[in-house]
């Protein structure tokens, strides 16, 4: 039997036949950061962070080749042991069906037979405690009464991950652990690091509850448990009775340890049930954990249940879609969560995201607040506000975030690196946020720079730096602070001058795709070279907004003047001394003066520089042959350059940023969708790939050339830039092609069967079609923005109403209806579309706007309207001819 799900209205699910998946995994976690994993088959772990993990750290391979799992056996009628796992001998032979159900957060496993009937609900409460909660029912379906003796075994980790392979079983010893009723608390002396132990202060526990037999013995040792030349497949145990076990208020110290519990046996008649609630928890309270545990029943363990429930749909309900297709308005909802996700676990600890230690990059600081802007913008502000704080005054800024507010790091690794697209984001990200609130006095909002020893883009090093403080300070020793624009002008202006060979912006250490980075000292980014040049027309249009609010100069520091004179920008060797003179400028202080700027002068200049680029990319970049026409996305580090129509050779990285900041003419971008679908699109993959076959490990461009092609970044689907493909194309009225690809993502990321994943979007899909690197991609919450701002167009202008809808024929439901619920100026309002006479977009215009019932008069614009109202509950929008 293949595999099957059914996504309920409300977003719920269940899938069949669901041991025919062997990759599936579900995120259990809160906002108090337990961070947890789980499949059908109870693998996946459960950490506070890289050095806090109470069970086993898993990777993708570890789901079904590890023996490491929750567990709960049975012992039936003494003649073969049964799991809720499903590894056991027995059960290899004699298969279960099995299915999961879930909800918000909430899994659960239905694994049943002819005899058995049992499910295994877990979740993570939404509440303050660190605490992994599962329900276990074990029920007899036969006709005959069933003695069973069950057994819990949760085995222990309780140390870092980093100690997986190094140290693992001197780490054993620091384990000091004793016994409880119903349970188990280890404390390890130390959290073990080479660089220096700490005291350990977690403690990391298992207790298990029941009302339907009580715990006879316990078995605190891994290895005793298991049993002299067994495992865990059919512990000695369950399947003996063996002597000689643990007893409450024992300690065992030294040991690898479990939390196992064995029950007395009971005797079910047909129909009657064993339920057994297991609560797996860390935290520094040792009395908070016995308090805790101390609560577990089946009518608690139902309200935590539904709160945790309700509370994530109180999370997701800030966006509500609705069209014509009941399917994807359910999958959409998981497609809604993952951006919280990624705030929650990062890039790491899931079981695919195994190369992080935790915490998030720079670019996943902006990305992940876009879709957060569109739900929750009042928790915004302060966090958009301190993340600009992480930029150096030279242009560049920390690769690495820390754990609190403000705290940022130079490097990974001890590797400090330039990512060429690092300072495109914030504009995007700010310009959103106050677009969609009308909060425009955020752009004035002061804040420090980051300062460490690096300078000049990271190539020089400060000697005698002094590393206590990363603040920017003056030559007088003050703190620095500058207006958000000015850090904005920073992050866009410096790259203008930093440019190779060709006038394209250099590659530095990478860009937006990290595989591309091999191409240090030649490569150039032309895709960046577009995204700079809107860029910096976007801040001049900025400018003059505030300039329309009665702001007529803006004040920055001194030396940012360097940047505004006039030189012959089509000089390479002059932009590059230009650049020179002001990294040499500020490279160790500050002078701290302020100049006051002219807005229009300003803008004038900014726009004069984002049309160069623009041009630059549009006229010298634009490739065209019989075989297609598309543009140069990059040059390697022998200054050649990727793309070649001759060649076939076909980046979609390098279309994308072109026709999304205006680099691109209408007909370059015909012309681009008719290449990109003959040699990019691959429906049995999800949609359009990253690249063309390039057959060579380019040496001179990037690791991502040793990956085998259609994995990862070298010719996949990637979900990231595929959504701002089709953002891009939105953008500029191609609405069809920009439909196309979110569309053809989504049916097959809802083809369990071919996906291979639970609702939601992966970062990729590898050649045989299976969603990987699932729930922290990035790529959700431009998904999310396509979704609100170009399918619905519910935009903003300064906090104004501006509504471009792109929306299909096909979108709108039988009566013609397509609705939407989000956040508008920090309301939530539903705004419904009425197509009546179910016209394509290009065929009808907005004609008549109802706020609250209420016609409201509007300015019609290029592609929509705009409106100064404040709506509170409902706008409801006419479309005709």
């Amino acid at each position: 039997m293949k595999p099957k799900i059914t996504l309920n209205k409300n977003g719920s699910f269940q899938v069949e036949n669901v041991d025919k998946l062997s990759y599936l995994y579900f995120p259990l976690t809160n906002y108090h950061s337990l961070k947890s994993s789980i499949t059908p088959s109870l693998h996946g772990d459960a950490k506070i962070d890289q050095n806090s993990f109470l069970l086993l750290p898993t990777s993708v391979e570890d789901l079904h080749h590890s023996l490491f799992n929750r567990n709960v056996y049975f012992n039936v009628n003494d003649s073969y042991t049964w799991s809720v796992t499903g590894n056991t001998p027995y059960q290899l032979l004699e298969k279960d069906e099995v299915s999961v159900e879930a909800d918000f957060l909430v899994h659960k496993v239905i694994r049943k037979n002819s005899d058995i009937h049992c499910t295994v609900e877990s979740f993570v409460p939404f509440n303050d405690t660190y605490q992994e909660l599962h329900q276990v029912t074990f029920t007899n379906v036969s006709n005959d009464s069933m003695k069973i003796k069950p057994a819990v075994s949760i085995p222990m980790y309780s140390r870092s991950a980093d100690n997986i392979r190094d140290h693992r079983h001197v780490t054993a010893l620091l384990n000091d652990a004793e016994l409880f009723e119903n349970g188990i608390i280890n404390k390890p002396t130390f959290s073990f690091d080479e660089r220096g132990h700490l005291r350990n202060d977690i403690y990391y526990s298992v207790f298990v509850q029941s009302d339907d037999a009580a715990v006879a013995k316990y078995w605190p040792v891994l290895e005793e448990f298991v049993g002299e030349g067994g495992n865990l497949l059919d512990p000695l145990v369950v399947k003996e009775d063996v002597q000689n076990s643990f007893k409450v208020g024992d300690s065992v110290s030294g040991y690898e340890l479990t939390g196992a519990f064995e029950y007395k046996e009971v005797e079910l008649k047909a129909n009657e049930s064993f339920t057994v609630h297991i609560s797996i928890m860390a935290d520094k309270d040792k009395d908070k954990t016995l308090d805790t545990v101390k609560k577990m029943d089946s009518v608690y363990f139902a309200k935590l249940r539904n709160e945790t429930i309700q509370n994530w749909r109180d999370e997701i309900n800030k966006l509500e879609i609705s069209v014509a297709d009941e399917t994807f308005n359910a999958w959409v909802k998981w497609v809604t969560l993952q951006p919280t996700l990624r705030r929650i676990y990062g890039c790491s600890f899931l079981p695919h995201h195994d190369y992080g230690r935790g915490g998030r990059g720079w670019r996943d600081l902006w990305q992940d607040l876009l879709a957060l802007i569109l739900m929750q913008p009042t928790e915004v502000r302060p966090q958009l506000l301190n993340n600009f704080l992480g930029i150096r005054i030279d242009g560049s800024n920390a690769t690495i975030i820390g754990d609190k507010p403000g705290e940022f790091l130079a490097d990974r690794n001890n590797i400090p690196r330039v990512w060429m697209d690092h300072g495109s984001w914030p504009l995007i990200t700010t310009k959103l946020y106050v677009d969609k609130t009308g909060d425009y006095e955020f752009y004035l909002e002061k804040q420090h720079y980051f300062s460490d020893k690096f300078t000049h883009y990271t190539k020089n090093v400060l000697e005698n730096h002094n590393d206590e403080s990363t603040i920017l300070k003056t030559k007088s020793g003050e703190e620095y602070e500058g207006c958000v624009i000015e850090h904005l002008l920073v992050q866009n202006v410096v790259p203008f001058f930093n440019v190779g060979k060709h006038n394209n912006i250099r590659l530095e250490d990478a860009d937006w795709n990290d595989g591309l980075d091999m191409a240090h000292q030649h490569g150039e980014s032309v895709a960046f070279t577009s995204f700079y040049g809107g860029n910096l027309i976007e801040l001049a249009t900025i400018l003059r907004k505030l300039q329309s609010k009665g702001i007529t100069s803006i004040e920055l520091f001194e030396e940012f003047s360097l940047l505004l004179k006039d030189v012959d920008y089509a000089s390479i060797s002059k932009k590059k001394n230009t650049l020179q003179t002001y990294f040499d400028a500020v490279a160790k202080q500050i002078s701290g003066k302020k100049v006051s700027h002219n807005i229009d002068a300003l803008a004038k200049k900014l726009d004069e520089m984002g049309e160069l680029l623009l041009s630059q990319v549009r006229e010298n970049e634009w490739l065209t042959s019989e075989n297609g026409s598309w543009f140069n996305g990059y040059y390697d580090n022998d200054s050649n350059r990727l793309d070649n129509p001759d060649k076939e050779h076909m980046t979609l990285t390098g279309q994308v940023f072109s026709i999304m900041c205006g680099a691109a003419t209408n007909n370059q971008i015909k012309n681009i969708i008719q290449s990109a679908d003959k040699y990019l699109f691959d429906e049995t993959v999800g949609g359009y790939k990253l690249n063309t076959d390039y057959r060579e490990v380019k040496e001179n461009m990037g690791r991502l050339f040793g990956f085998a092609y259609g994995h990862k970044e070298n010719g996949a689907m990637f979900s990231h830039m595929a959504f701002m493909y089709s953002n891009a194309l939105y953008r500029r009225g191609f609405a069809h092609a920009g439909f196309k690809v979110m569309d053809t993502v989504f049916h097959h990321s809802v083809d369990i069967e071919t996906s291979k994943i639970y609702p939601g979007v992966p970062e990729y899909f590898d050649p045989k079609g299976r969603g990987l690197y699932h729930y922290l991609t990035g790529s959700a919450s431009w998904y999310i923005l396509n979704a609100v701002t170009e399918v619905f167009g519910i935009k903003g202008d300064f906090g104004d109403v501006l509504l471009e809808p792109k929306l299909l024929k096909s979108q709108f439901n039988e009566e013609g209806k397509a609705s939407i619920k989000t956040i508008i100026n920090y309301n939530l309002v539903e705004i419904e579309y009425q197509n009546k006479d179910f016209l394509d977009f290009g065929e009808y215009t907005i004609s008549e706007v109802f706020v609250d019932g209420e016609s409201v008069s509007f300015i019609r614009t290029d592609m929509g309207v705009e409106f100064e109202e404040n709506p509170i509950q409902k706008i409801t929008v006419t479309l005709s001819k």
